[in-house]
């Protein structure tokens, strides 16, 4: 009997993934339990577990006295003779007693089976803690195996992994069976056991993304100076190298931008910009806000506020569709940026009939502004773009181009 309860507690073991000597531990325990229970709270034992040969044996000891007052912990020398014991014991010696595991009865080896059960489930979930409170920050790959509407759960390593909504791609698709890729981003504590928790949308995922792709960062030649998201939409990388023969961002980029797109891909065609970056804040605030040309810019280094100065032509790439640009860069540098329109002063000398600019305006622009009661170029100007922009047929993206034609016109003079 004792061989098929330690086996069938191995076999728990094995399930588990739980080494034989922490089982032996927790076996001991349990059984301590079942003994206090059938001979009292003081009984003086040991049980010796042997996981090899399969064994468990209960060894009880009590003291040898005349008169017993305590059973759980003393016997009779009259009783130690009718156990036919072949020492010589008298009274005060200790006797001791294997106690065959048939005498607990049924069911106390199944409140041993129930409890070694619950000692296990709580060593597992510590173990399941440390496992991925040490994983924090590599990326994982799993199965989505339910689809809820507020998260996901993925199966790794037959583990219980939890995406939340907020830590998703917007947009992404996500069906049951897929594979997936994540960050383990954080465990939590909690009285049903640890919960992971992993990213998509998390800044780790994108750097840890970098350093599989580009073997110069995960050598320590290129380093990831910072990293600015917003994830499924756009994402700005500053990168610095540390050998002067190496380009950073020409080796993040990859031969016809093999490296990047792979990054982009995986990430549901995030637009990711990768930037070097620059002890100088003016210019590492420069590199940040892309292609646009500045006309001047003023830094605050204590405050870390910064301002642009910029013609309203440029403005549009500063900030980007929706903000996007401006954000990311105040992100990625810590500077708050706030810009200013400058207009360029213009002196009108010769006023320009609109008819002789069909070729510049086309037209069908020259038509509608005629119609419109404009018939120079100085008039169009002095109008404005907000005023362009509510003629039918316009919108201020137009009205934008129109007056930057016709201010070429006067500066080509």
């Amino acid at each position: 009997m004792n061989s098929l309860i330690v086996e069938a507690f191995m076999q728990m073991a094995r399930e588990k993934n739980l080494d034989k000597d922490v089982l032996a531990g927790i076996i001991e325990e349990v059984f301590g339990v079942l003994v206090r229970k059938k001979f009292g709270q003081d009984a003086n034992f040991e049980v010796v577990v042997n996981m090899d040969k399969g064994d468990i044996q209960i060894f009880l000891e009590k003291e040898i006295v005349e008169e017993v007052e305590d059973p759980s912990i003393q016997i009779s020398l009259e009783e130690v003779e009718k156990l036919g014991n072949e020492e010589e014991l008298e009274v005060g010696d200790f006797y001791v007693e294997e106690i065959p595991l048939e005498s607990f009865g049924r069911r106390l080896i199944n409140l041993a089976r129930q409890t070694l059960n619950q000692k296990i489930r709580e060593i597992e979930k510590v173990i399941i803690y440390k496992e991925y409170s040490e994983m924090i920050g590599e990326i994982i790959l799993g199965d989505i195996y339910q689809v809820r509407k507020n998260d996901l759960l993925i199966n790794h390593n037959k583990h219980e992994l939890l995406l939340p909504r907020s830590e998703q791609i917007p947009r992404e698709r996500y069906r049951k069976g897929d594979t997936i890729r994540a960050v383990v981003k954080e465990v939590k504590k909690t009285s049903h056991g640890p919960v992971i928790i992993i990213s998509r949308a998390d800044n780790m995922f994108l750097q840890r993304l970098f350093e599989i792709e580009i073997p110069e960062i995960y050598d320590g030649i290129i380093e990831i100076k910072g990293i600015a998201r917003e994830p499924g939409e756009r994402a700005k990388v500053a990168v610095e190298s540390n050998d002067p023969r190496i380009d950073a961002v020409g080796a993040c980029v990859g031969m016809k931008g093999v490296r990047i797109h792979a990054i982009v891909r995986e990430l549901n065609n995030e637009n990711i910009d990768v930037i070097n970056y620059s002890n100088d804040p003016i210019e590492y605030i420069q590199r940040a806000l892309g292609s646009a040309k500045l006309k001047a810019i003023e830094v605050n280094e204590d405050e870390k506020k910064c301002t642009v100065w910029a013609d309203p032509s440029q403005v549009s790439l500063i900030v980007g569709r929706n903000g996007v640009n401006i954000r990311l860069a105040m992100k990625l540098t810590g500077y708050d940026i706030d810009v200013i329109r400058e207009e360029k002063e213009i002196e009108y000398t010769d006023d320009i009939e609109l008819v002789e600019l069909r070729e510049e305006l086309g037209d069908e622009i020259v038509d509608l502004l005629i119609e419109n009661r404009f018939d120079t170029a100085v008039e169009v100007l002095t109008a404005g773009v907000d005023e362009l922009a509510e003629i039918e047929g316009l919108d201020k993206e137009k009205a934008e181009e129109i007056i930057e034609i016709l201010k070429d016109q006067f500066e080509e003079e």
